[in-house]
């Protein structure tokens, strides 16, 4: 009893914490995606509010309880306690909307011996139906709602269908590392292969979506004898995500054609989405979030490795959910990790698998190229171009959530730094802040990777993009030089007074209050081929009022006439130097210095 009312304590104190001396919000509910700027963040490496759940409740070394705070794959002791009492420096910089990685209950520790890591980052789900008790509690992830919706901002929960922990493994070629087996090489209809013996009488494929076809499939060693391991055998929850019949079973995804769908993700359990009772289930388990915590949409991981069908029953019935429970404008977006730019292969997704919306890979690499220098102004017209291609067309591109960098493919900043060794701190820091005022005017729903407003800057992807904001014990990223600041990860970085973190609360502040820069359509004005000037129109969605943006990729400043509305008669700088009036009728004369951004608004 005295656990339940020391943790009854801290969820009460969490609330008064961060509700004392809050404005009353306002409708956000009302607010369309669009209006949103996401901070996305990983539970466990933003801060720690409750010490005792450290190690998940579970006793041992690290490879029972997942907890190290010296090994970078390992949980170092963020939950959610931590993140409802930072809300208020989450809430200064600007943002509206908070997306962070899965925080269901997770398979502890896994991996092979020697080669373990824990499930900190959330994606080896065991349990779809609880918190992981390193972060905390179901109640304290309502607490956590509560408190951001008090606040008038929005929570965004990333969700997992595709696979789930590695539990299941194969009785055949552990020592090839159960290599893909094909549905050619490995029907359903035979037991381990074409002359193997006959199973699954009258199953007619797994394109065929009906519930009496499903019953068919009994047998689920057409190409690996899947082997439940002793003591896990009830693992997962709910309790029907135990049974390998549910699972594709064909072993590891090499991530091309086929086995991209039905492959396992890196040993990951990989679901048969296909089948009717799959799509029901999640429909089930996800549904639950919605109508017990009021959450305000899903950034769905791996979406491109699940069959798109099932994204077409996912879709409708989420949304139909979140309306019921009186969220109008629920927010769902899918990863489809494409690192070029490459609209086309997003829109896709959009069209064939039914997402409102996706994660704009293409945006990121356009944003990376750009401002380090490697590439030229040109791949964000080609990028604006291929906004038609969407499911609605370029106004279903301002639901697409943009981003310069992420916890998979590594910081923002680290890509400009590895392009640009010999560059001072000073101009890292106009580069990665020209980077983020894109981020903050262009198209699209501005996401910030949480630790980019403090200047961090990573040595690698995964693992070595994921440092904690409290004071880190990992040598890895103590090591390294963050940009706008003396300060190191070994110390905790939640400085309001940071040029970054000011920077984007002050290009925030422009977003939110003029409407161009949120819903206005846009023009793209001038473009270079090599590191200069991008130069795009946004125009108020109700009035037609212009919005010249204008940024300096060159170390070097620049002068250009831009063609701009005829209408245009004068301006007022939102930010930057702008002239009062065109040089012409339909022409501004703009003067950038280096690395510079101009925020002009038409009279």
């Amino acid at each position: 009893m005295r656990g339940r009312s020391a943790r009854m304590s801290l969820l009460a104190s969490i609330v008064a914490l961060t509700l004392s001396g809050a404005a009353p919000a306002a409708d956000y509910r009302q607010r369309p995606p669009e209006d949103e700027i996401i901070y996305f963040v990983l539970p466990d490496r933003f801060e720690n509010g409750d010490p005792k759940n450290d190690k998940g409740g579970l006793k041992g070394d690290r490879l029972q309880t997942g907890y190290d705070p010296t090994a970078k794959g390992f949980f170092h002791g963020g939950d959610l306690a931590g993140l409802t009492r930072r809300l208020d420096y989450i809430q200064g910089m600007g943002t509206t909307a908070i997306w962070f990685a899965p925080i269901f209950k997770n398979k502890p520790v896994q991996g092979p011996k020697g080669d373990e890591s824990a499930g900190y980052h959330g994606y080896w789900v065991t349990d779809f139906t609880q918190v992981d008790p390193h972060f905390g509690t179901n109640a304290e992830f309502k607490a956590f709602v509560d408190a951001a919706h008090k606040r008038g901002m929005k929570v965004y929960m990333d969700i997992i269908a595709n696979h789930t922990a590695d539990v299941i493994t194969y009785k055949e070629d552990a020592a090839g590392g159960f290599r893909y087996r094909s549905l050619a090489d490995f029907p359903y209809s035979r037991r381990g292969g074409i002359r193997g013996a006959s199973i699954n009488p009258g199953f007619s494929g797994d394109h065929v979506a009906d519930p009496e076809n499903w019953k068919k499939l009994t047998d689920p060693a057409f190409a690996y004898t899947p082997v439940v391991p002793k003591g896990e055998e009830r693992v997962k929850v709910p309790a029907w995500l135990n049974d390998p019949i549910y699972y594709h079973n064909r072993g590891n995804s090499d991530w091309v054609g086929e086995s991209a769908l039905y492959g396992d993700f890196s040993g990951l359990d990989d679901l048969a989405t296909e089948n009717p009772r799959v799509v029901q289930g999640f429909i089930d388990i996800y549904g639950r979030w919605i109508d017990e915590f009021g959450i305000d949409g899903f950034r769905i991981d791996t979406a491109k490795h699940v069959n798109p069908e099932f994204w077409q029953a996912f879709v409708p019935a989420m949304l139909a959910r979140a309306k019921a429970r009186g969220i109008p404008n629920f927010h769902i977006f899918g990863e489809v990790y494409v690192d070029a730019v490459d609209p086309g292969a997003l829109a896709w997704y959009t069209h064939a698998a039914g997402l409102p919306a996706v994660l704009d890979f293409g945006f990121a690499r356009a944003a990376i190229d750009a401002v380090s220098g490697t590439k030229g102004t040109g791949e964000f017209a080609r990028l604006f171009d291929g906004d038609a291609l969407y499911k609605g067309g370029a106004g279903a591109a301002q639901e697409l959530p943009t981003f310069l960098g992420n916890h998979d493919m590594g910081r923002f900043a680290m890509f400009v730094k590895a392009a640009n060794p010999a560059a001072s701190e000073a101009e890292l820091l106009q580069r990665v802040m020209l980077g983020h005022a894109m981020l903050l005017t262009l198209r699209g729903v501005p996401t910030i990777y949480y630790g980019d407003e403090q200047g961090f800057v990573s040595d690698d992807k995964d693992q070595l993009a994921r440092e904690t904001m409290f004071a880190s014990k990992v040598a890895a990223y103590n090591d390294n030089d963050l940009i706008g600041s003396a300060a190191t990860t070994a110390t905790a970085n939640f400085d309001p007074a940071h040029p970054l973190y000011r920077h984007i609360a002050t290009l925030s502040e422009i977003r939110r209050k003029t409407p161009a820069l949120i819903r206005g359509a846009t023009k793209v004005r001038a473009f270079a081929e090599k590191p200069g000037l991008l130069a795009v129109s946004r125009f108020d969605p109700d009035t037609g009022r212009e919005v010249l943006l204008a940024f300096n990729t060159s170390a070097a400043p620049l002068s250009a006439n831009i063609a701009i509305d005829m209408k245009s008669a004068g301006f007022t700088a939102l930010h930057g130097d702008c002239p009062a009036s065109p040089a012409a009728p339909g022409s501004l004369l703009l003067s950038l210095p280096a690395f510079g951004t101009i925020i002009c608004q038409a009279s």
